[in-house]
């Protein structure tokens, strides 16, 4: 007959003290592995001593908690502990030999360790050895088509030596020519005798038909191209300052230029824009009146993206209301709505009409009058505040030339009108413009704009 003793023992509970003799409850057989889990984890914990740094500690034990090694040692499996594969075969053998470099001429033997198997064989680094062919010319061809006054042949003998001897390296040729024996040459005129007999030997020994790629070189251009990095390295730096300031200054005139085109082309849009309003308006007056009310409905408002307001379509589905299509667009600036609300308000209209089909309709398109007039405002006042600024700067060159504003009219003293004169005052005045544009301040544009703003307010104002 078993006891509870012998079941305990049976499912490794433990516990054969008096306390723990009795029955079995359900709660030991259930937790039985949260306490060995327990047990496991009491016996493999270690703690830190006080003082030592986590780091420090966690080199001292792995993660298995195994005791640290007394030798540097690598357990980690995997592509760490790759050890050679050695195969079966026998070894190549090496032999030290002796070899020759063709790029030498004087026949010098060296020793290096070599295959056995490969005795016998060029020495491989011999292919990297890179001549260049140098023409050969005979005695009766020299005499033929290579003659120079200003070179002899036993010059230019010596030329090509070196030029073979030293690869073309010119700088090198120069430096060993010999200025002694044979007149002192430059650089220049060493290659351009040089490049010259070899264009001229490569025409006689050309194949009739073939086209040839002949090497010519331009010595004067040579020349003027070392004499101009001469002058530039011999600069002081006070012509280095004002290149630079001079580069400066061309750099706003550029700029200058292309803000000038930029307003031209935007005023130039405005016109247009100005131009086919104007026409699409008296076209709708033109048109017969009893074929209105029938294109109400899926008329638009003829208004140009050029210039004015755009206003947006509303086209989707569901329900809006028609005073949405009088809400001015976000890309109208707050200065523009408020020129155009005070221009409304002396105009006597109403900023909030009632929107019925035809009201709306029309306030949009007035609206969009409003706004492509007050640009033109704003354009109008800045092309005269430029030809004002230039004027000025003109008469002030032409007293500073000897002429007065006396003579811009272009007569003498006895009144004869003078053609020439003229001619070459537009002329000048043409370059003068070109030249220096004023580019508007944001502060003088703000104040001019302000002026104009007001302006166009009071002759509304006026009776």
């Amino acid at each position: 007959m078993a006891t509870g003793a012998d079941v305990r023992d049976i499912l490794e509970l433990g516990g054969t003290e008096p306390e723990n003799i009795g029955t079995i409850n359900k709660k030991d057989i259930i937790n039985s592995d949260k306490k060995k889990s327990k047990k496991s984890s009491e016996t493999l914990t270690f703690k830190r001593p006080e003082g030592m740094h986590r780091e420090v500690y966690a080199l001292l034990y792995s993660d298995k908690k195994d005791a640290p090694p007394l030798l540097p040692s690598d357990t980690t499996q995997g592509y760490r502990t790759v050890k050679a594969k050695l195969g079966s075969k026998k070894v190549r053998p090496w032999k030290w030999m002796p070899f020759t470099n063709p790029a030498r001429k004087d026949g010098a033997m060296f020793y290096h360790w070599r295959r056995a198997a490969e005795e016998g064989k060029d020495y491989p680094f011999a292919r990297f050895n890179k001549t260049v062919q140098v023409p050969v010319y005979s005695e009766q061809e020299y005499q033929m088509y290579l003659h120079d006054d200003a070179w002899t042949k036993a010059e230019t003998d010596h030329l090509f030596d070196l030029s073979r001897r030293f690869d073309l390296r010119f700088v090198v040729i120069h430096d060993r020519y010999d200025h002694q024996q044979f007149k002192k040459r430059s650089v220049e005129d060493l290659k351009e005798r040089y490049y010259h007999i070899c264009a001229k030997l490569a025409n006689i020994r050309a194949a009739p038909g073939t086209d040839l790629k002949i090497p010519v070189f331009d010595a004067g251009h040579e020349r003027r191209r070392k004499e101009q990095l001469e002058r530039l390295y011999n600069r002081t730096p006070e012509q280095v300052a004002e290149e630079e300031y001079l580069i400066q200054e061309l750099r706003k005139i550029e700029a200058r230029k292309k803000e000038r085109e930029k307003r031209t082309q935007d005023l130039q849009k405005l016109i247009t824009a100005a131009d086919t309003t104007t026409e699409q308006r008296r076209a709708e007056r033109k048109a017969p009146k009893k074929k209105l009310p029938q294109k109400k409905e899926t008329e638009k408002p003829a208004v140009p993206e050029t210039a004015g307001i755009k206003f947006p379509d509303f086209k989707s589905a569901g329900v809006t209301l028609r005073s949405q299509r009088m809400k001015l667009p976000s890309s109208v600036g707050q200065k523009k709505i408020k020129a155009l609300e005070q221009m409304l308000m002396e105009l006597g209209v109403d900023l909030n009409p009632m929107p019925t089909e035809e009201i709306v309709q029309m306030f949009n398109e007035l609206r969009s009058d409003l706004v492509l007039l007050y640009e033109l405002k704003q354009a109008f006042a800045n092309c005269e505040y430029e030809l004002q600024m230039l004027r000025h700067r003109y008469e002030a060159l032409a007293k500073a030339g000897g002429t007065g504003p006396s003579s811009e009219g272009g007569s003498h003293a006895d009144g004869h009108a003078g053609p020439c004169g003229d001619e070459g005052k537009s002329d000048v005045k043409d370059q003068i413009i070109d030249v220096v544009g004023a580019p508007l301040t944001p502060n003088s544009r703000k104040r001019r704009e302000s002026a104009s703003s007001s302006s166009s307010v009071k002759k509304v104002k006026k009776p």
